[in-house]
């Protein structure tokens, strides 16, 4: 045994991070090859996108563990804890659980660190102890699996899903994945195998043409959002569904936001789509039920208080406009925003600052790609904004005033994570 404690497994794990992003498969497939092929042993539902992964991973696991199904998930980043990264049924797994498979995986990556694919990153050691767990430790229906970076080059595509999801496609990740939407598209599309049926939210045109062309060459096929399906918003968060078979009436989705209802009937339409080859039962009050009561951490979530704060992690210019499309006609909003130094923040403050009575304030916080505050300083000059130095003491002073309005908190889902971990305890060591 190398490691013992959870914290010195957590600095094994971490410190890998040092290594960056490193696209490719050969690594991946040497380390699971040593293993015993685990990514072989379970059912998987791979789900791709530049935003709604997690609302839509969110919305089918709840549905399918309503249904009775044992429900594994790999999702990232976490909001409170690492293990979230790795659960069951929503319960992420235990401290004891992580020592164990890094345990497992630590000779692996030692072993192929040798050999001419050089170590693996951190994504990559995550992504084995994944599929080792769901192999050899918690006994599982079915895997829903969040990629990382794209898809083509992922560390999660060496699996064969039951079906891919690609949610939806904007330009994010440029440096890796393409300077066109039809290039990210691409990179997004390779997710798709062979026989493998594909849903997707993604309506642009060139975008469709491009993924389609991909599931044709695999010889498959493609249900898009609008054309296969859609639906229709009736009320706030309340919606109709219906593709070429069914129609479901006055649904509701938990998560808020008008983008919501595209991910749940993406998720919907993926589950019909099992349902019809038989590979699992799904009844229509699993559906309602799922919908209504699913919860995700940190995308449009309400942290009562005085005031009340709601987080949502729009990081990129597709998030940013859902969340302007969902608050733009409140009075007089307070919004905090903390961007990655490697986003595009020209386009995310230029679409926040069409809001009227919008108070911006840009900030920074502890975390490696995060904007110095002298790049903040210069950004909030830039666009006649607020800087903001230090976020917590932004906090306090905001609960200090009482304001009976509520402030919005937006931008690194790293940086949401730590408002809301900021937050709950604020409130817990209040009452």
């Amino acid at each position: 045994m190398v490691f013992s404690t959870y914290d010195e497994t957590l600095e094994w794990i971490h410190g890998t991070l040092r290594l960056g992003i490193k696209p490719g498969l050969s690594r991946m497939e040497k380390m699971l090859e040593l293993l015993g092929n685990p990514e072989t042993k379970t059912k998987w539902i791979h789900i791709a996108g530049t935003n709604g992964k997690g609302s839509t991973l969110t919305l089918m696991r709840s549905i399918l563990e309503l249904e009775g199904y044992r429900i594994g998930t790999f999702t990232s980043p976490y909001i409170e804890r690492f293990n979230e990264r790795i659960a069951v049924n929503n319960v992420p797994v235990s401290d004891e659980r992580i020592i164990e498979l890094a345990n497992r995986v630590f000779p692996i990556v030692e072993e192929v660190a040798k050999t001419d694919l050089g170590p693996p990153s951190e994504f990559e050691i995550i992504t084995t102890m994944m599929f080792l767990n769901f192999a050899e430790y918690d006994e599982i229906d079915f895997g829903l699996i969040e990629v990382g970076l794209g898809g083509r080059l992922d560390s999660t595509n060496v699996l064969t899903p039951l079906i891919s999801v690609i949610t939806t496609i904007g330009l994010d990740h440029m440096e890796f994945l393409g300077n066109s939407i039809e290039e990210i598209a691409f990179e997004k599309g390779g997710i798709i195998k062979k026989g493998v049926p594909v849903v997707s939210g993604t309506t642009q045109p060139s975008v469709c043409k491009v993924l389609k062309e991909i599931a044709n060459k695999n010889l498959t096929t493609i249900d898009f959002y609008g054309q296969s399906f859609e639906s229709k918003k009736i009320a706030k968060n309340k919606f109709t569904f219906h593709n070429q078979n069914q129609e479901f009436i006055d649904l509701k989705v938990s998560l808020n936001g008008d983008h919501q209802i595209q991910n749940a009937s993406v998720a919907i339409q993926a589950l019909l789509v099992l349902k019809q080859t038989n590979i699992l039962s799904l009844s229509n009050a699993a559906i309602y039920k799922g919908l209504s009561t699913a919860f995700w951490p940190g995308r449009f979530e309400t942290i009562q208080g005085t005031p009340n704060f709601i987080l949502d992690g729009a990081h990129n210019p597709e998030g940013i406009q859902a969340l302007v499309h969902n608050i733009q006609y409140e009075k007089d909003i307070t919004l905090l925003i903390s961007i990655l130094g490697d986003k595009d923040y020209e386009t995310m403050l230029r679409s926040l600052k069409e809001i009227k009575n919008i108070q911006l304030y840009l900030t920074t916080f502890d975390y490696p790609r995060a904007l110095t505050f002298e790049e903040v300083e210069k950004i909030a000059k830039q666009f006649s904004i607020h800087a903001v130095p230090n976020w917590k003491e932004f906090i306090e002073q905001k609960k200090e005033e009482q304001l009976h309005h509520t402030i919005y908190v937006t931008g690194s889902l790293y940086f949401i994570s730590e408002i809301r971990q900021f937050l709950l305890a604020h409130n817990s060591a209040s009452n």
